[in-house]
């Protein structure tokens, strides 16, 4: 419900725009897009763009935040709100989450988030993390993640959100949560989510060492679920999609869950309590001097 979002964070309603409008971006999300455009409706913010095929009952949610479809208050608010339009449309059944930028997927929490804002803020910003992967996590919808590019920790938690991962195969692109390598603890619900998906002894691997699979590797140990070229990432998506909704809506929707619902419900529980033991992390002097030093780095990449 977007009342579980602070009142702050409530944006208005998404403008809606003329049925066919895609966004215009070369590769397979505007494959996806076209695919899907033909017969629904498309709704826009400014950082995700949805198009839902009223014939199929899927939508394509399409992330389009440069330069890296980086996590931050707003776009974790607006694809909050997109989720929950989407649930709210009766005749929503499939949800295909993928990229229109070249070469990643989402590069995870917007570091500038995180560093030099008050305590208020970060709060703000980490219930708005958590309020993205409640919607993805446990929703009712068949949730597909259409991974066009690389995808390092709340990206990856993103994708491992959804009920299945295709990813492209291209040696260049990696998927994991590395949060260790910039000093971050990965918190309960991340751990809990990639246990349930690759199993204990590799999310202790994983997690401690901060790793980033290959495509090839992430397929190996079932982080991602299928590997296609790009150019067949969007018939392959919607064929899988076509697979998983032949099944009832009803049995399907009651098994995941019975298989997700334990682990929803730990963090809704301990709710506040993770989000000040975040805030208590974060607003450590040696963390936010840790943050400082990564993001003068990317600064310096970038020059």
């Amino acid at each position: 419900r977007s009342s579980d979002l602070p009142w702050a964070l409530i944006r208005s309603s998404a403008s809606v725009v003329r049925a066919g409008t895609v966004w215009k971006h070369g590769g397979s999300s505007s494959q996806l897009l076209r695919l899907f455009s033909n017969h629904g409706s498309v709704f826009s913010d400014n950082k995700i763009l949805v198009n839902m095929d009223d014939a199929t009952g899927v939508a394509v949610v399409t992330m389009k935040s440069p330069p890296v479809n980086s996590l931050s208050l707003d776009f974790l608010t607006e694809f909050a709100i997109g989720v929950e339009k989407l649930e709210m449309q009766r005749g929503c059944r499939g949800l295909i989450l993928t990229s229109a930028l070249p070469n990643v997927f989402s590069a995870g929490l917007d570091i500038t988030e995180m560093c030099g804002k008050s305590a208020e803020h970060y709060g703000a910003f980490w219930r708005a993390v958590q309020e993205m992967w409640i919607k993805l996590y446990a929703s009712n919808m068949v949730t597909i993640a259409a991974i066009n590019g690389s995808s390092p920790a709340g990206g990856c938690l993103m994708a491992m959100a959804c009920d299945y991962r295709i990813m492209v195969d291209n040696s260049k692109f990696t998927i994991g949560l590395n949060e260790t390598q910039l000093g971050i603890v990965a918190p309960f619900w991340f751990k809990d989510t990639m246990v349930n998906t690759v199993g204990i002894r590799e999310t202790e691997k994983a997690l401690q060492l901060g790793l980033m699979y290959s495509p090839a590797d992430a397929l190996k140990v079932g982080l991602v679920d299928h590997l296609v070229s790009e150019d067949k990432l969007h018939s392959v998506a919607s064929s899988t999609m076509t697979q998983w909704l032949a099944i009832p809506d009803y049995a399907r929707q009651l098994t995941k869950s019975m298989m997700r619902k334990p682990t929803r419900d730990r963090l809704v529980k301990h709710r506040d309590a993770d989000i000040a033991s975040f805030v208590n992390f974060v607003t450590k002097d040696s963390i936010q001097k840790s943050l400082q030093v990564y993001m003068e780095q990317l600064k310096q990449r970038k020059g």
